[in-house]
């Protein structure tokens, strides 16, 4: 019976549902592949329903195991809190936080973690990278405590509070025709392919959300999965894309890409940090956050000063 189900056996499965992968899983969890597969294999009996299906050489979660998957995440999640909270009335000083980041967070959030570590040296901080769509999913199913990224939708009981402003610019190859063109209407690029992220990605929809804005049709698009590849994908020469300033400090610096000055740019959005309102915080999770409410602001600017909201002209390069 379910209820029967050791919490090895949860986070085995969990960790199988993390990689996708049996061999994997055995991998970061120092065990064999039989040792997983039979642990599975007692969980699917447990439950009575297949957990996992492949479809061709790919193994995904089928219906039931998705929504075993939430459950199962949730459970270790409300545990992992119960210790962290016990740990608190212990009067220990250390404790962990889980953290989940829009993939474009992940270009300055680790130098302001390890600003934090210095302060905090013996509390452990985890980061989770995903998009947009993957971070409400870990924040619902309890597996973070925290989300660094742009404004969660409403229907989320949630509390998102601002850090920071996050500019999105036009980004094109270093000698795209109207790299020194000034102010001119996105119109004039409807001729170009348009590398655009993955659904599920803020990123995205930030994009959309302009094009629908000026009834802008390009002539083509090319799906990209990453920040990375997107941007390497510029710099060969394949199209023109949308993107967090703050993922291009490299680039810019190196003179591997341009911003274009279109009439509108930068797009001007929020970075917030997120949590759960029935979420109670771990005092090393409120240290955290109160971290990042007071500096992430003043970080991002020292490494962007030139990216300021009421600025009439967008940063064409990093000072740092």
């Amino acid at each position: 019976m379910i209820r029967h189900l050791s919490l090895r056996q949860l986070q085995i499965f969990i960790e199988a549902t993390r990689h996708m992968s049996f061999a994997r899983a055995a991998e970061s969890l120092h065990l064999s592949q039989p040792a997983i597969s039979m642990q599975i294999r007692q969980l699917e009996q447990a439950t009575g329903l297949a957990l996992f299906e492949r479809v061709g050489k790919k193994l995904v979660l089928t219906e039931a195991g998705t929504l075993f998957r939430h459950h199962a995440a949730r459970v270790l999640g409300e545990l992992e809190d119960a210790e962290q909270a016990l740990q608190a009335l212990k009067g220990l000083r250390g404790g962990l936080v889980n953290v989940g980041l829009v993939s474009t967070a992940k270009y300055f959030s680790p130098k302001l973690l390890a600003r934090f570590t210095e302060v905090h040296p013996k509390i452990e901080v985890r980061f989770a990278v995903g998009n947009r769509e993957i971070l409400l999913r870990l924040l619902q199913d309890n597996e973070i405590d925290l989300a660094i990224m742009g404004r969660p939708s409403e229907r989320l009981d949630a509390v998102a509070e601002p850090l920071a402003g996050n500019p999105h610019v036009l980004v094109a190859p270093a000698a795209h025709p109207l790299a020194a063109a000034r102010r001119f209407d996105l119109q004039e690029l409807r001729g170009e392919t348009i590398l655009m992220r993955e659904p599920g990605s803020g990123t995205r929809l930030v994009m959309e959300a302009m094009f629908r804005q000026h009834l802008f049709q390009p002539a083509r698009l090319l799906l990209m999965g990453s920040n990375e590849t997107v941007k390497q994908a510029v710099m060969a020469g394949m199209g023109i894309s949308l993107l967090s300033l703050h993922t291009l400090a490299l680039e810019l610096r190196c003179g591997e890409v341009c911003l274009l000055d279109v009439v509108g740019t930068p797009l001007m959005r929020t970075w917030h940090v997120v949590h759960m309102k029935a979420k109670q915080l771990t005092p090393a999770s409120r240290a955290f956050r109160q971290f990042l409410l007071e500096e992430t602001q003043r970080f991002l600017q020292q490494t962007f000063p030139q990216r300021d909201p009421s600025a009439p002209e967008p940063a064409t390069r990093p000072d740092a």
